[in-house]
C-alpha cells in the first residue's frame, strides 16, 4: 500500500494545518483512515445535461453546457446583484450572483463552454439559476468526478470557513491518488464469492465516486455488510470467550424442590413457551459453564414463575439464589409472591431493602452467611459490601437496563466463582437490536400468554368524550372492578405535570364523589411510606380508582383492575403505552386500555397509537418503536455506543444484518480461533479492534 492509512490528515496534500483542525474538531477525522470512512449521506445525480428549454419549473438541481453571452449589474434594495445571459441552442436563461461578484467578472469568460450546477428558479417568465457551481468544460470532463455526485456530512462552521463539500469531494480525491486506490480486503474469499460482494477497494472507490448507480448499491451493501459482520464476531466471540473461560456452578441434578414443586404446588398448567425456556435454562445450569441468559417475555407471560423454578434447582444442588429488582415496590412484591409458593416448600426467603431496619439486617447478613438463608429478594441494597452470601449460585436480575454495568458486576464479585446468571426484561427488545446489543448473551423468548387470558380491548379517545367515558368507568365500578388512570410524568417539567395530575385528580373527584367511590392518588412528590398507604388500599380493594402518574409501570398486580386509562397518550413512548396497558387484564374479566388524547397530533403519535390500538403483541410494537425512535434512543445511552454505525442502520438494513450474523456465526463454529489461513485477515482485523475503538478505523 502506497500510504499508510495512520498517517495524519496534516500530511494530506490540499488539507494544510487550518483544515486538519477543522477536519478533527467538526467531524473527527484524525487519519487518512477516518477521511476513507467518511461516507456520503446522499448524492447527486449528475449523469444527465439539461437542455434550456427542458427545465420544469420545479426547483430541482440540474446541470447544463452552455456559454456566457454578457453581464449585466441590475441594482436592488441592497446594494446590487451581477446577472449574466447564458444559452446553449435551445434557448436563454440568466444565472444571478449576489456576493463574490469581483471574482465573477474576472475569471470567467464571454463565449466559452462551461458546465453550469445548482437549483433553478422561474421569475418574470424565465429560469435563473443563483450562484451555479461553474467550471470549464473540459476541465468538467477530467475530472476524477462521478456522474453521482457524492455529498458529504458537513456543519455550520466547515461551510462558513470554506470547507464545503466541493472541498472534501477534492481532498478526498487526493486520497485515492496517494493510496493508488488500492485497500486491504477484509472478508474471506468464500463469503465474497458466495454473496458476490464487490472488493474492498471497489467499493471504497464507488461510495465516494460511484461509477453508475448499479456500483454504487453494491459498494454500500458490501460496506454495511462488513461493518455489521465485525459487529456480529465481536458480540458472538465475547460469548464464546465467556463460555470456555469463565466457569460457573454445574447444577448437576433436579431434585426434589424442583419435582414437589412441578407435581404438586404448580399453581397452573405450563404454557409450551415456558417449558421451553425451562428446558434452555436447564441446559445451561447443567454445563461447566456460566448461565447469561436473557429472558424476554411480555406483560404477564409468566416471567417470574419460570424465575422461581430456575432457584429450585440452585437450591436442590445445594446453593443459595438472589432476586434483584430496581424498585422497592417491585421487589416487594416478587417476595409476597415468591413467599406464598416457598412456604409449603419449607422454603427460607428474606426481602432486603434500604429501608429494611438495622436489627431485620443484621439477622439477614448472619444467616446468608451461615447459608441458612436460601433466597435472598431486594433491591440496590443487594449490592452493598456487608451482603455477603455462603455460596451464591444463581443471581437473577429483573428490568435490567435499570442497573448499570458496575453495579451488576459487584453481584458478580459476591463469590469466588461468578453465579449464573439470568436476566429477564417485560421489555420486549426487536430481533435485529436483540441480536446487536446483546449478541453476546443467549436470549430465550417467551412468546405466548398463558391459558384463559383474554387480550385487553384498546381504543383511542379524545378529551371531547369524556363524559362517556366517564359513564363507562361508573358501569365498570358497579361490577366491582377498579381502574387506573395515568398522567405523564415528564422530569424537566415536574410543576406543570403536578399541575395535570391534580386539576385530573379533582375533576375525578367531582365525578366520582365520596361515600360512593374511593380515590387513592399516587405521585414522585410524595413520601415512599405514603406512597405504599395508597398503593396498599387500591390493592385491598378499599379504593376503586387509582390517579397516578408512572410510578406504576413497573410490576404491580392487581387482577381486579380492569380500566387503564392513560391521559394526554400522545405524550408516552410505544413501550411506556404497552407497559402500561399490561398493568391490567391480569385477572379472567374483559379489561380495558383508554387512550385519551387531544385533536392535536403529530404524524408519529397517531402511528404510535394506531399501533397500540391494532395489536397487543409486544414485539411488533417495539419494531414499530424502533422504526420511529432509531436504536439510540431505544437502549438509552449507555448501550447506543455499540450502534454507532457508519454506514448500516440496523432497522433499514435487517436483512443483511441477519446474514451477517449467519456468516459470523458459521464461520466460528468451523474454525473458533481463526486459525486456518483463508481466515488470517478476519483474524488481523479482528486484532486491530481491540487497538481502536471505532469500527471502521480498523476494517480497512
Amino acid at each position: 500500500m502506497s500510504a499508510n492509512l495512520q498517517t495524519p490528515i496534516d500530511y494530506l496534500k490540499g488539507v494544510g494545518p487550518n483544515r486538519a483542525d477543522l477536519l478533527r474538531s467538526e467531524l473527527g477525522i484524525q487519519t487518512y483512515q477516518d477521511l476513507i470512512n467518511l461516507f456520503p449521506n446522499r448524492y447527486i445525480d449528475r449523469t444527465r445535461y439539461y437542455k434550456i428549454n427542458e427545465l420544469q419549473r420545479n426547483n430541482a438541481e440540474v446541470q447544463i453546457i452552455g456559454i456566457i453571452t454578457g453581464f449585466k449589474e441590475v441594482a436592488q434594495k441592497r446594494g446590487k446583484r451581477l446577472v449574466a445571459n447564458f444559452k446553449d441552442e435551445s434557448g436563454m436563461m440568466e444565472l444571478v450572483w449576489f456576493r463574490g461578484q469581483k471574482w465573477i467578472r474576472e475569471n470567467l469568460k464571454v463565449g466559452q463552454p462551461y458546465v453550469i450546477f445548482g437549483k433553478t428558479n422561474w421569475f418574470n417568465g424565465k429560469f435563473s439559476m443563483p450562484h451555479p457551481e461553474i467550471e470549464l468544460q473540459k476541465e468538467h470532463e477530467n475530472n476524477l468526478r462521478s456522474a453521482m455526485q457524492a455529498i458529504y456530512p458537513s456543519t455550520e462552521k466547515l461551510s462558513n470557513k470554506g470547507v464545503t463539500n466541493k472541498v472534501v469531494s477534492k481532498i478526498m480525491q487526493q486520497l485515492f491518488l496517494e493510496t493508488n486506490g488500492r485497500f486491504v480486503e477484509t472478508l474471506p474469499n468464500s463469503v465474497i464469492s458466495e454473496l458476490k460482494l464487490i472488493t474492498k477497494s471497489e467499493a471504497l472507490f464507488n461510495i465516494h465516486f460511484p461509477k453508475t448507480p448499479e456500483l454504487l448499491a453494491r459498494a454500500q451493501f458490501r460496506l454495511k455488510f462488513e461493518e455489521l459482520f465485525y459487529i456480529q464476531l465481536q458480540l458472538i466471540i465475547k460469548n464464546l470467550i465467556h463460555k470456555s473461560k469463565i466457569k460457573g456452578f454445574a447444577f448437576d441434578k433436579v431434585g426434589d424442590y424442583f419435582n414437589t414443586f412441578y407435581k404438586d404446588h404448580l399453581p397452573f398448567e405450563l404454557t409450551n413457551a415456558q417449558k421451553r425456556v425451562l428446558k434452555e435454562i436447564r441446559h445451561d445450569l447443567g454445563s461447566n459453564a456460566q448461565m447469561n441468559r436473557l429472558l424476554q417475555g411480555d406483560v404477564g407471560s409468566g416471567k417470574t414463575i419460570v424465575a422461581f423454578m430456575s432457584i429450585l434447582m440452585g437450591l436442590d444442588n445445594g446453593y443459595q439464589c438472589c432476586l434483584m429488582a430496581p424498585t422497592a415496590i417491585l421487589s416487594a412484591q416478587h417476595h409476597q409472591g415468591l413467599s406464598e409458593l416457598c412456604k409449603t416448600l419449607g422454603i427460607s426467603i428474606s426481602l432486603l431493602q434500604g429501608s429494611t431496619k438495622t436489627s431485620e439486617r443484621k439477622i439477614i447478613h448472619k444467616n446468608l452467611e451461615n447459608g441458612s438463608l436460601q433466597i435472598l429478594i431486594g433491591t440496590h441494597a443487594l449490592l452493598e459490601d456487608k451482603v455477603k452470601f455462603k455460596n451464591l449460585g444463581l443471581a437473577i436480575v429483573d428490568e435490567q437496563h435499570r442497573f448499570g454495568v458496575k453495579q451488576r458486576s459487584k453481584l458478580w464479585h459476591k463469590n469466588e466463582l461468578p453465579p449464573n446468571v439470568l436476566v429477564m426484561t417485560a421489555t420486549p427488545i426487536p430481533r435485529t437490536l436483540a441480536m446487536s446489543v446483546y449478541g453476546d448473551l443467549d436470549i430465550s423468548v417467551i412468546d405466548e400468554l398463558p391459558a384463559g387470558r383474554k387480550p385487553i380491548k384498546t381504543v383511542h379517545r379524545y378529551d371531547n368524550n369524556r363524559l362517556k367515558v366517564f359513564k363507562f368507568m361508573k358501569d365498570e365500578i358497579a361490577l366491582g372492578r377498579q381502574i387506573y388512570i395515568v398522567y405523564p410524568l415528564i422530569q424537566e417539567n415536574e410543576t406543570m405535570d403536578y399541575k395535570d395530575l391534580m386539576d385530573g385528580y379533582e375533576s375525578v373527584s367531582r365525578e366520582f364523589p365520596m361515600p360512593d367511590y374511593q380515590i387513592s392518588i399516587v405521585h414522585g412528590k410524595m413520601k415512599p411510606a405514603d406512597k405504599e398507604y395508597e398503593m396498599q388500599r387500591f390493592v385491598k380493594g378499599e379504593t376503586q380508582i387509582m390517579v397516578a402518574t408512572t410510578v406504576i409501570e413497573v410490576g404491580v398486580n392487581v387482577p381486579n383492575a380492569s380500566v387503564m386509562i392513560i391521559e394526554s397518550a400522545e405524550r408516552f413512548g410505544l413501550s411506556q403505552l404497552h407497559q402500561l396497558r399490561g398493568r391490567v387484564g391480569r385477572g379472567a374479566e374483559q379489561s380495558y386500555c383508554i387512550l385519551m388524547t387531544s385533536h392535536k397530533l403529530s404524524q408519529d403519535s397517531k402511528t404510535r397509537l394506531e399501533t397500540m390500538v391494532r395489536s397487543s403483541d409486544g414485539f411488533e410494537i417495539a419494531e414499530v418503536d424502533l422504526k420511529l425512535r432509531g436504536p439510540g434512543d431505544l437502549m438509552g445511552t449507555q448501550q447506543s455506543g455499540v450502534l454507532n454505525l457508519r454506514i448500516a442502520d440496523i432497522v433499514k438494513d435487517k436483512d443483511i444484518l441477519e446474514q451477517a450474523r449467519y456468516y459470523a456465526k458459521n464461520i466460528l463454529k468451523t474454525d473458533p480461533s481463526l486459525a486456518s489461513p483463508e481466515h488470517k485477515m478476519i483474524l488481523f482485523t479482528y486484532r486491530q479492534m481491540s487497538k481502536f475503538r471505532n469500527i471502521w478505523n480498523y476494517i480497512s
